[in-house]
């Protein structure tokens, strides 16, 4: 399988980005949400395959020292292959002065570990929903 790898906007199919994240259980919005959300972000990469999206990811950041990496997905049936190592490695590579934080899906932790990401003991979240991110295992 090929892989193409973008960095920009330009094309983008933000419904194919909802429908992904709606797929593997991820938080997502309206697509104008999500257009509006990776178009203000630092770092973005895609992947595509026949020129059809099959992954992305963004991060945030002040680009001095701080950064954190949101709504990393791959399309189920390219799940198991690398693809999420290969945007991880993009984002990071872009972020070299960087310490970045992320969210771990409940039961994703591993993933990350691999990739020399640590479990923080002084983690703190404000959500503007509680009780839904509570019920998801992402707070007590």
């Amino acid at each position: 399988m090929e892989i193409e790898v973008k960095y920009d906007c330009a094309e983008v199919d933000w419904e194919r980005v909802k429908d992904t994240l709606k797929q593997v259980g991820m938080g997502y919005h309206d697509a104008k949400i999500h257009k509006i959300a990776f178009e203000n972000s630092q770092v973005t990469v895609f992947l595509y395959s026949d020129n059809q999206m099959i992954g992305f990811g963004r991060a945030i950041s002040d680009g001095a020292y701080q950064a954190a990496i949101y709504d990393m997905a791959i399309i189920p049936k390219f799940q198991k292959n690398g693809l999420g190592k290969t945007i991880m490695k993009h984002i990071i590579s872009k972020l070299p002065q960087c310490n970045i934080i992320l969210y771990a899906s409940p039961g994703k932790e591993e993933f990350y570990k691999k990739l020399d990401f640590r479990r923080m003991k002084t983690g703190m979240a404000y959500f503007c929903n509680a009780d839904k991110m509570k019920e998801k295992g992402f707070t007590e």
